[in-house]
């Protein structure tokens, strides 16, 4: 019996079925299937090779009249499974309940195109979807429609923009769909949903200049909380350090990046659905690493690296972004650089680091409300002083206009040998720092300002590069020299006046945003021990001087040795 009526309803569903997604829809949208399959004990159905279809005649049609959406899809699925449609409240009340509709590994495309028209259209309907299907239905409610594992590709196709993404294993579920007299006033709803949720699992791609792999794991968003997790993302070089700059063919830093726990909240779904903008009120990320790496004894690729610092990068990126607060936690960074001189490599770290970042934005309307990100940090420098440091960027200066200030607490100078012997030829042998305060303000060229380094019982040793052994040495009488006549072994010193040290300092044509800061910094500090300009002047007539005094030494032990060789012959 239940065969019987099976056979003779299908036609009759089939083609109420296709009826309903072309008025629903506006006609945007045909659906096609080979097969329909019911049963009527089960309340379910199965519909096999499915076809969702934009019609593109009806598409440039609400494009000439303004009212087309900026996204439209194309769905393919070798099944879709329909459970407990309730056959009976269809046919006595015309109310379609279905509990779930099921598409198993369906091929989904979604082309986007920005449309000056919905620039400013409300996310929730404005025109009741209740009056395309009022014809053959009093209420369609859906409370889960599921999508397992979806073969997604993402098609940007605006003017002088047209971009592919591709993502395999996706799941989505749009929750609790319902079209009736009222439904459409829900302002909480987009599109008729309750709630959209997303996850993906082991996303993983290779960056198209191929040195890098991308990694994303267990990412989960729910439109009505407005809430997005990312167990972990990172970004990991294909080459080790010393091979990446020589397969990209120049020097260029090389990023390895592992981050946890990342937060967004008060994400504005509606706003991405219509304008592709990620607006978000929060985000958070806890335990991570940042590891930047150059290899300076390669030729860089361009002699000028303008417009690379991290707020101008921010603006180069093509989707508007705004993120209002970034919170950081546990977040270790180093930076480090082979140093072509001493044939070695030098590592600054910045461990636990913590702290908050605002106004993340390259949205215009946002930038003019307010055009600086401030960043303000926490965190121990070597894993030994505390740091804490404050920066302002300026979104709207083209020549990467940034100040940056703040002061480092009590530490054993020692710890700073692993950047300054292999970066700056020089070894602390004893120091303690009791506080380095800085302000700088900087831009593309330049960075100026003042550093104020107090400390106790310095004295350093002057390095030099020994080729056999492949190793740094000390300069021993140099290093005697600069300790007598150079370094000021106290600051303040025994008059009781610390000296502040005036910064001016000229980036270097290939120096990337992080050596800038450091090499700024750096020079304060050689200031503010005594290596000043003038001093260097001096040592090095010293130095120079005690060359030309070994050399004529060597000179007479010379002649002196040509004498003895010659009256040893009688000569």
């Amino acid at each position: 019996m239940s065969l019987y009526f099976s056979n003779k309803l299908r036609p009759i569903v089939q083609k109420e079925l296709k009826s309903l997604v072309i008025n629903a829809t506006d006609s945007l949208y045909n659906i096609e299937f080979s097969d329909l399959t019911l049963n009527l004990l089960t309340q379910g159905a199965t519909l096999r090779n499915v076809k969702l279809i934009p019609d593109t005649n009806i598409f440039k049609k609400l494009i000439s009249l303004k009212k087309a959406p900026n996204n439209i899809y194309s769905i393919e699925l070798k099944k879709l499974s329909i459970s407990n449609f309730h056959p009976k409240r269809l046919f006595k009340y015309r109310k379609l309940n279905i509990e779930r509709l099921l598409f198993e590994n369906p091929d989904v495309i979604m082309v986007n195109q920005q449309f000056d028209f919905n620039e400013n259209s409300p996310s929730y309907l404005q025109k009741s979807p209740y009056d395309y299907i009022s014809k053959y239905l009093k209420e369609l409610k859906i409370d889960a429609i599921e999508f397992r594992n979806i073969r997604f590709k993402y098609i940007h196709n605006s003017p002088g923009r047209k971009e592919v993404d591709s993502i395999d294993k996706l799941n989505i579920t749009l929750k609790n769909w319902v079209i009736d007299k009222e439904s459409d006033k829900d302002p909480t709803r987009l599109y008729a949903l309750q709630d959209i949720i997303i996850n993906l699992n082991d996303y993983k791609y290779a960056t198209p200049d191929s040195l890098y792999h991308i990694s994303l794991n267990q990412l989960n968003f729910s439109s009505s909380k407005g809430k997005l997790n990312i167990n972990s993302f990172s970004v990991i070089p294909r080459y080790d350090e010393m091979s990446f700059a020589k397969v990209a063919g120049n020097s260029k830093e090389r990023y390895h990046i592992e981050m946890n726990n990342i937060d967004l909240r008060g994400i504005n779904f509606p706003l991405y659905i219509r304008k592709q903008e990620l607006y978000a009120t929060q985000m958070n990320i806890s335990n991570g690493t940042i590891d930047v790496f150059n290899n300076n004894s390669l030729p860089a690729k361009v002699k000028i690296k303008n417009g690379k610092y991290p707020h101008q990068l921010l603006q180069h990126v093509l989707a508007p972004l705004t993120v209002r607060l970034l919170t950081l936690n546990a977040v270790n960074i180093s930076y480090s650089e082979y140093d072509r001189d001493s044939k070695q490599k030098g590592r600054i770290t910045f461990e636990k680091t913590s702290g908050s970042i605002s106004n993340i934005s390259n949205v215009e309307r946002i930038k003019m409300k307010n055009p600086y990100l401030f960043a303000k940090m926490t965190t121990y420098m070597m894993g030994k002083g505390k740091l804490d440091v404050n920066f302002r960027f300026d979104l709207l200066e083209s020549n990467g206009q940034f100040s940056y200030n703040g002061n480092l607490g009590a530490m054993d100078g020692r710890a700073l040998n692993k950047v300054t012997m292999p970066l700056g030829m020089v070894q602390i042998k004893i120091g303690k720092v009791k506080k380095l305060d800085f302000d700088i303000k900087a831009n593309d060229q330049t960075a100026k300002g003042t550093v104020k380094f107090a400390y106790n019982d310095l004295s350093v040793a002057l390095m030099k590069r020994e080729e056999k052994a492949n190793k740094l040495v000390r300069k021993g009488w140099i290093s005697l020299l600069a300790n007598a006549m150079v370094i000021n072994s106290d600051n303040p010193g025994h008059d009781g006046v610390l000296v502040a040290a005036p910064v001016y300092y000229q980036r270097p044509d290939t120096a990337s945003f992080f050596s800038f800061i450091w090499r700024t910094l750096f020079s304060g500090i050689k200031y503010s021990v005594g290596v000043t300009p003038q001093k260097e002047k001096k040592i090095m007539a010293q130095v120079q001087r005690f060359k030309q005094i070994k050399k004529d030494r060597d000179k007479r032990r010379l002649e002196r040795s040509k004498r003895r060789t010659r009256a040893d012959k009688g000569l």
